[in-house]
């Protein structure tokens, strides 16, 4: 048996289920540690991880009756996503536990995909594909002839993480003016990565396209409501690669089918996969993806070998690369291993 027991719901997030763990064991290739599935069931997976030193959070929710359960032994619940919402942060905060994430991992593919959703619902991309394999060809070029040119058009960002930044770098090359909304960002961030701070009401009711990049939080859930979707163009675009839950999809929905914004380009809903009865599924104005947008050949790697090196640390007991509640610090019998420049939350 190995020195040190990780407890890991089997399977894989994300992936198809199983497929190893030689990512993650590269980092831990220096410790007597081994990485042991057990069930992927509340009950079934506080019995199995109760000699656990370490958790990989993956498969299932993590509520506050599984982190209090966890023992004392355990250093961290470990995540390999940036999204941390399938674990109750506040009980691991309270039991002095930190909770890692990959928050920088997979920022250029979330960034074009949000620039693809942006140009594809514009240029009415799906629509003039039917068009044409519909036998439809003359009707393509005056559908476009009532979309105003890109350039000079302006983009709004809610919230303004790595995502929302590499967005607007990818923007300002087609002429976009860029606008932000984030107050927990200081402006001059924003002034310097080109983009102009102003209040959520102003990013609404200014932008040709709102791009949403709020982190799946408490207080961020259910966020964007009717009357925030009031306030924008009718002509406006909705892009979201973030996460479902932030916007009411109810209102998103309504404003949709009545008129009060023009498109929407989706990468995330409220419910995933979502049900047959989706209203979403049967408009012409939206255009979907799968949650795919952090997909890549790079992904899986990527964000196993960033699982192993921070289950390598603090099994070495020392501080992780990405806490997301670093005010536990206090209270842990880990080591801090870099300055606190380098820790990053949720929201970077």
């Amino acid at each position: 048996m190995a020195k040190f027991k990780i407890a890991t719901p089997a399977g894989a997030s994300f992936t198809t289920a199983g497929g190893g763990y030689d990512y993650e064991m590269e980092a831990l290739a220096g410790l007597d540690a081994e990485i042991v599935e057990g069930p992927t069931d509340e009950d079934g997976f506080i019995a199995f991880a109760r000699d656990a030193d370490a958790v990989y959070a993956k498969g299932m929710r993590f509520t506050k009756k599984v982190v209090d359960s966890l023992p004392a032994t355990c250093r961290a619940i470990v995540l390999g996503s940036v999204g941390v919402d399938s674990i109750d942060v506040a009980a691991a905060t309270a039991r002095g536990m930190p909770v890692t994430n990959c928050p920088d991992t997979f920022i250029e593919e979330v960034a074009d995909h949000a620039m693809m959703l942006l140009l594809a619902a514009h240029r009415r991309t799906l629509e003039q594909d039917r068009m044409v394999r519909e036998g439809r060809w003359r009707e393509g070029r005056p559908a476009l002839l009532q979309i105003p040119r890109l350039m000079g058009l302006t983009l709004g960002l809610i919230a303004f993480g790595h995502v929302a930044r590499a967005v607007a770098k990818r923007a300002k090359p087609f002429g976009l003016r860029v606008i932000a909304y984030d107050p927990f960002i200081e402006e001059l961030t924003m002034v310097d990565h080109g983009v102009l701070p102003v209040t959520l009401e102003e990013v609404l009711s200014q932008s040709d396209f709102v791009s949403m990049h709020a982190p799946a939080t408490p207080e961020a859930e259910g966020m964007l409501m009717e009357k925030h979707f009031r306030l924008m163009k009718k002509t406006a675009v909705f892009i979201n690669t973030g996460r479902g839950p932030t916007v009411q999809e109810s209102a998103l929905i309504k404003a949709l089918s009545e008129g009060w914004i023009a498109h929407a380009g989706l990468d995330v809903l409220e419910v995933e996969p979502p049900g047959h009865n989706n209203p979403i599924l049967s408009m012409p104005n939206v255009t979907l993806s799968a949650h795919t947008a952090s997909a890549s050949s790079r992904f899986d790697p990527a964000r196993k070998r960033h699982v192993g090196r921070e289950l390598d640390l603090v099994l070495r007991g020392k501080w992780p690369m990405s806490c997301v509640n670093p005010s536990v610090l206090a209270a842990s019998n880990l080591r801090r291993w870099q300055p606190v420049s380098m820790e990053r939350g949720p929201n970077s």
